[in-house]
């Protein structure tokens, strides 16, 4: 509980004693022996100017600011009217009641902030410099990519970058989720945000602070709140004509009946007090936006950010997931996964390649070099020449050898055996003979599986990949997986174009989602209802088009994350009923003379308290 929230507990003590020694005395008759209004007026003013001041301080200010129709002004006319009927007591509990309501709304809003605030913790305060061989600490602001930083065991990464010195373990739970710390040794790339456990580090910065990943979570997490749901959105609107009408409804039952009936104007006085205080309308107005607020504080802890409530509205309604598939359902790392050597062993085959490749900077060079793992002699290569679009043409050991597809085995006339494995294949020749073919493939992540098993489990109906890759190789990892479609051979525009063609398939309330982590996905995350991008590993671009980042790259979530907005939106109309249809019910018994001031409060700050707790349901995440 923070200081604010303990004052305002102080005040509904000290305004609760005094109003149990003003009713004690009330019906004890001890006020009795004081003849006139004012001494038991003044009794009871006491408490209800300690639990009630701020409150008509705000309506005051809230008319002098044109903002007239709010939970303050209603609070104040209503409590005010039962002062002029003389129901002081009754005027003080209302008071009372609302703030207790109020008290324990703050406390709701601030333990579903936990969950979200607790990552603008994650925000380094210094970065360790090394100077004359003692440590400096600095600004992560003044750090510039390649600066060689220091992290001492407990402590937090400031920027983005690469262990250059050094073994540990990284907790990576503030940013990701995950309870298992990850290790970190030299070569490994690490992260702001994340803790070192006990090894030092020393690591080569790769990105400025303002464009480290601790920088744009606090970003995203800032501007979350401003992206409202289309039900939020209601209720704002609902509330700003809805206050209004009640007054003015309360005003009439005051004056009309009456005049109408004859009758004198201080029951109906107090049936429009009892109306004000029934019609507040703060048990909506506060439970769905906790409502939504909790989930996404429920989707953080799952290391899932989603940028507002109008996403995860849309997540719940997702009936379709269309992916990219390098880096996001594939780790987007190119291995050698098979050898079909000819006339010579699978290690001659490999050997052969990678000398071949030796001056290459391609990805495919660097996993026939990753694969040889061993020293290359130069001396063996000779003249190389790279032919684009086919491959490569050197010599090795005094005898020509080629290395490319099979347009380059065509050209050189060789006859060659086709491999039909899915990924990339490399034909290689020694003085004009073929001699086998090396392939090499992405490897899907393991986590991919698990995630098509869950979004089907959670009721997504299509699962679909997008890829630029050769139609051989997208469909047999499509079939791996376990998708509903596939389509392949895409530029990044034919895959906006194939989103939009997609949408327009949806059922009417439908959306449907995509998945990407390249930089060539930040078009096609923006055209979907929902872009979810990888927030590790993923491209900056990609992560400002995307509406949800998974932190850690994992798939997995997603299905989580959908369960979680389901789970918040149902909450959320639970409220809106309940709430609703108590207040009409009691509006009407009050209206009728049926309701009393105490059942007025119920039907105010009970429905209150009652809809924060269903909103704080929002916050526990599903395993």
């Amino acid at each position: 509980m923070n200081k604010k929230q303990k004052t305002m507990l102080g005040r509904i003590i000290l305004a609760f004693i005094i109003y149990i020694f003003a009713n004690v005395g009330e019906h004890s008759g001890v006020l009795e022996r004081f003849p006139g209004i004012w001494p038991k007026l003044l009794i009871f003013l006491v408490p209800y100017l300690i639990i009630g001041w701020d409150i008509i301080y705000k309506a005051a200010r809230g008319i002098v600011n044109g903002q007239v129709f709010d939970e303050n002004f209603l609070m104040t006319i209503a409590t005010f009217g039962a002062f002029g009927v003389r129901e002081y007591s009754e005027a003080v509990a209302v008071m009372l009641f609302y703030q207790v309501g109020e008290l324990f709304q703050n406390y709701a809003v601030n333990r579903s902030r936990q969950s979200i605030s607790a990552m603008m913790d994650i925000c380094p305060e210094y970065a360790n410099i090394e100077e004359d061989g003692q440590l400096k600490q600095v600004d992560p602001d003044d750090v510039a990519v390649g600066d060689i930083i220091v992290i001492k065991a407990g402590e937090r990464i400031p920027l983005d970058g690469v262990v250059i010195s050094g073994e540990s373990m990284v907790d990576t739970s503030a940013l990701t989720g995950e309870s298992v710390p990850r290790a970190a040794r030299e070569g490994t790339e690490v992260i702001s945000g994340c803790v070192n456990g006990g090894g030092l580090l020393k690591v080569k910065v790769t990105k400025e602070f303002e464009d480290s990943t601790v920088a744009r979570i606090l970003e995203l997490v800032e501007n979350a709140s401003s992206k409202k749901a289309k039900v939020e959105n209601f209720i704002t609107r609902f509330a700003r004509y809805y206050t209004p009408v009640v007054v003015i409804a309360a005003v009439l039952l005051a004056v009309i009946p009456p005049l109408a009936l004859g009758q004198g104007f201080g029951s109906w006085i107090q049936r429009a007090c009892i109306f004000l205080v029934i019609s507040c309308p703060c048990a909506l107005v506060i439970s769905v936006p906790l409502s939504f607020f909790g989930g996404i504080g429920a989707a953080s802890k799952k290391g899932v950010l989603v940028k507002g409530s109008n996403f995860l509205e849309a997540l719940a309604e997702m009936d379709t997931i269309v992916f990219d598939k390098t880096g996001t359902l594939t780790k987007g790392e190119f291995k050698v996964t098979k050898l079909h050597p000819v006339g010579m062993s699978g290690d001659e085959l490999l050997e052969l390649a990678a000398l071949a490749e030796n001056y290459s900077n391609h990805p495919i060079a660097a996993s026939l070099k990753e694969a040889y793992a061993k020293e290359t002699d130069v001396n063996r290569l000779g003249e190389t020449e790279e032919i684009s679009g086919h491959g490569v043409k050197t010599v090795i050991d005094g005898k020509p050898v080629l290395a490319g597809n099979g347009k380059l085995m065509e050209q050189a006339g060789i006859a060659y055996e086709t491999c039909a494995d899915a990924g990339t294949v490399i034909y290689v020749a020694r003085d004009g003979k073929f001699a086998g073919s090396v392939l090499i493939s992405d490897t899907i992540k393991k986590e991919t599986f698990e995630a098509i098993r869950s979004l089907k489990s959670v009721g997504v109906r299509r699962t679909i990949m997008l890829t630029g890759d050769r139609k051989e190789v997208g469909e047999a990892v499509a079939r791996e997986i376990g998708l509903d479609g596939v389509y392949t051979e895409l530029l990044p525009a034919d895959k906006v174009e194939k989103v939009e063609t997609l949408l327009k398939s949806m059922n009417e309330g439908r959306k449907l989602a995509f998945v990407g982590d390249g930089i060539n996905d930040a078009p096609v995350l923006t055209r979907a209802d929902i872009g979810i991008a990888m927030g590790s590993m993923g491209s900056d671009a990609a992560i400002e088009a995307a509406d949800v980042v998974l932190m850690d790259d994992n798939p997995a979530k997603i299905a989580s994350v959908v369960k979680i907005a389901r789970k918040t939106l149902k909450i959320v109309k639970q409220n809106i009923v309940f709430a609703l249809a108590v207040k009409a019910l009691v509006l009407i018994l009050g209206a009728v003379g049926m309701a009393n001031m105490w059942e007025a409060v119920f039907a105010d700050v009970g429905v209150s308290v009652i809809a924060i707790l269903n909103a704080m349901r929002a916050l526990k995440t599903e395993d």
